[in-house]
């Protein structure tokens, strides 16, 4: 058996709230038959399987009765390369944001703008992570995954996975595919995407005029760094809440009462709402109950002080969900997966 597997282990180190719960078994895959030997494993042990990556995009709430499968496969690789577009494989494993500054010190173009992004490869398409203006699906070629119903190898194009905003087919079948690697297609021309003003201001105030990729790169990576806490020092999972799309209708019933409203064009008729500028607004930010919070620099982000609970973190979720529906009427979407 190559597959370590242990017992109730603890998982507060393998979830970026550091909230103490624990896993019935857990073991870490390295390659693709690990992975298989951990779906074996869980069967006779008459266990449901609960992959995780960094456990960056994750609330729990209880103790997990399952196999925890912890991805940590390695490797990033060039497929093809034809002087101008580049493909690259990457493997599950790779945590994303050293994935996102390789890619630059290849001289390559396309991922600057999801720098400093938690999390691992494989959990990127599941919620098509975005930043600035960029989306994974804008640089996304295909995966392979595996089909945990029938136990065979799967590849994806981009259409077949049904991206659309913090959603894929693979968050809506959540426990039937596996994703083992992911392509992209990045390039050795830069075509910077600089439309959100903080991006432009930041570089601004660096002096730069004439910027690279790395250099917008280091801007977001300051931009976030200020905004965001780092989880290694105050549990948390990111942005908590999806910015919600609503009506033009609704947009304008808010900003008759609200002229600041903060919002951007997300289609015909559509208008996708700061989720943070609505919480702040309600007078969220900051606030603590315990040692779960509002951070105080970023209303989106809900924080673990030190020993929350899941269900207490989950429990300000919803209050504040509570309140923002009735305030203006607009439902909030939590982001990470709570289980």
């Amino acid at each position: 058996m190559s597959l370590h597997l242990q017992s109730e282990v603890s998982l507060k180190a393998f979830n970026s709230f550091g909230v103490e719960v624990g896993a019935r078994l857990f073991a870490q895959a390295h390659n693709d038959d690990e992975v298989r030997e951990a779906l074996r494993l869980a069967e006779s042990h008459d266990l449901p399987l609960l992959v995780i990556g960094g456990g960056s995009n994750l609330l729990l709430t209880r103790d997990v009765e399952a196999l925890v499968l912890r991805m940590a496969s390695r490797g990033i690789r060039i497929l093809e390369d034809d002087g101008e577009r580049v493909l690259v494989e990457a493997e599950a494993g790779e945590p994303w944001h050293p994935f996102v500054l390789w890619s630059l010190e290849q001289g390559l173009n396309g991922l600057e703008n999801l720098s400093l992004i938690p999390g691992t490869v494989g959990a990127a398409p599941m919620q098509n992570i975005g930043a600035y203006g960029v989306e994974l699906k804008d640089l996304f070629v295909g995966l392979t995954a595996l089909d945990r119903q029938g136990g065979e190898l799967r590849d994806f194009s981009l259409d077949e996975c049904a991206f659309a905003y913090r959603d894929s087919l693979f968050k809506r079948e959540a426990g039937r595919w596996l994703i083992l690697r992911v392509r992209l297609q990045l390039s050795r021309v830069a075509a910077l995407r600089l439309d959100y003003g903080p991006v432009r201001q930041r570089l601004a105030a660096m002096g730069i005029e004439a910027p690279t990729a790395s250099d917008v790169s280091r801007a977001i990576c300051a931009i976030r760094s200020e905004k965001l806490p780092d989880p290694a020092e105050l549990g948390n999972a990111g942005s908590f809440f999806k910015n919600p799309l609503v009506s033009n209708a609704v947009a304008e019933r808010i900003r008759a009462e609200h002229a600041d409203l903060v919002g951007y064009p997300a289609g015909e008729g559509l208008l996708k709402l700061a989720a943070g500028w609505l919480i702040e607004r309600a007078g969220w930010k900051g606030f603590r109950d315990g040692d779960a919070g509002v951070h105080r620099l970023q209303a989106l982000v809900l924080v673990n002080y030190g020993q929350a609970s899941g269900e207490q973190l989950l429990a300000l979720a919803r209050r504040i969900q509570a309140d923002i529906q009735a305030r203006f009427g607009v439902e909030l979407e939590i982001e990470p997966n709570v289980l």
